[in-house]
């Protein structure tokens, strides 16, 4: 397993309770993922319980019932339940570093190898190779493949501050904001944070310094509704993560190829308008160790993994980037119709255009073998 992220940590845990055995290879001194905050939607939370750690992630997570839609100044465009039937479930806001830590702590002792750089991984004594380590995977490259990734015409922040008790709207309520080629999201997560994440087009690989950072954010999002303004300015001087957004082209990647395959950004990275980003790799985890117990030989479980996922992921990763047209990159004429069409639309609709990231089920567990007779 090349790459210690939520889906390397899940698809080495789902293939150990398979009887297989794993390491995985992390460059990082630990597995905190580097993030700040994730929602999990049904389809993810299937898969924790498909690996046996869903209660503990849910232990340390904030239950998130109820998904609201502002205007920058505040006005309401779309409330919608998420915790009625018909809709799954409800979400999870979690802390990464804790979806993390549950996955590795139920590992066996001695599958991480922290602190380990993978530049090549022909000479990787494994009979197979997954590669989990991210957009810019080494294990895609030695694969062959030609797609780079594509920037997206913007750049994401984020950072977890401590919960407030005056937010616009319940504590078990995702809140995300449109503006103008902007938009902030503010998402109750674990036990007593919360977590808040930013989108603006901006160009690719403009880095002003630490500080400059923060002070950019903040008078990006200066005129913005309370409590906006106050939990930025919360924001300590080093929390502020940033990233340029850029995905994969869907369907172009080839999941895999000889003994390598690919899960989770490696073989499918796309933007984040879907918050799918961890569940698909869970989902991938969970896939990956299911035909590699149901198939006769590797060649047919990986075939088998590629034809499974491929589809899925690609559908996906087109949603997103239409998604991201619409909410980020859409003129005034066209927001302000956006804006029209969303107050517009009941919950109901909005559950149901949603189902195909969230109604996804993890396949049974492979029969076991007929007795012999004696």
């Amino acid at each position: 397993m090349v790459g210690g992220g939520i889906g390397g940590l899940a698809t080495a845990l789902a293939l150990q309770r398979n009887g297989w055995a794993v390491r995985v290879l992390e460059r990082g001194t630990s597995v905190d993922g580097g993030g700040a905050g994730l929602v999990l939607s049904p389809n993810a939370v299937r898969c924790l319980e498909a690996l046996g750690v869903a209660e503990e992630v849910r232990s340390r997570a904030t239950v998130l019932r109820r998904s609201v839609v502002r205007q920058a100044g505040g006005r309401l465009l779309a409330r919608t339940d998420l915790d009625v039937p018909g809709a799954g479930g409800p979400l999870l806001g979690v802390v990464r570093a804790d979806l993390s830590a549950a996955l590795a702590a139920a590992l066996e002792p001695g599958t991480l190898r922290l602190g380990t750089v993978v530049d090549a991984v022909a000479d990787l004594d494994a009979e197979l190779v997954v590669g989990a380590d991210g957009l810019r995977s080494v294990v895609r490259g030695a694969m062959g493949s030609q797609t780079p990734p594509t920037h997206r015409g913007y750049t994401a922040w984020r950072a977890l501050v401590p919960r407030r008790s005056d937010l616009p709207d319940p504590a078990t309520t995702l809140t995300e904001t449109w503006g103008r080629g902007a938009r902030l999201g503010i998402v109750p997560v674990g036990t007593g944070s919360t977590y808040v994440y930013a989108c603006a087009t901006a160009p690719a690989g403009r880095r002003p310094d630490e500080s400059g950072e923060l002070a950019e954010v903040r008078n990006r999002f200066r005129d913005w509704h309370a409590p906006i303004g106050e939990l930025l300015a919360a924001v300590e001087p080093g929390m502020l993560l940033r990233h340029d957004v850029h995905d994969l082209t869907p369907g172009e990647v080839a999941l895999r190829r000889g003994r390598y395959v690919l899960v989770g950004d490696a073989g499918h990275a796309m933007e984040p308008n879907l918050g799918q980003g961890a569940g698909l790799a869970l989902e991938d985890a969970v896939v990956l160790a299911h035909v590699l117990d149901a198939e006769p030989t590797y060649d047919a479980a990986l075939v088998r993994y590629a034809r499974e996922r491929g589809p899925r992921v690609a559908a996906l990763g087109r949603q997103s980037r239409r998604i991201g047209r619409l909410a980020q990159h859409a003129p005034p004429a066209v927001a302000a119709v956006r804006d029209l069409a969303v107050r517009a639309t009941p919950g109901r609709v909005v559950r149901r255009a949603t189902g195909l990231a969230t109604d996804w089920h993890p396949p049974s567990p492979a029969p076991p073998p007929p007795e012999e007779n004696p």
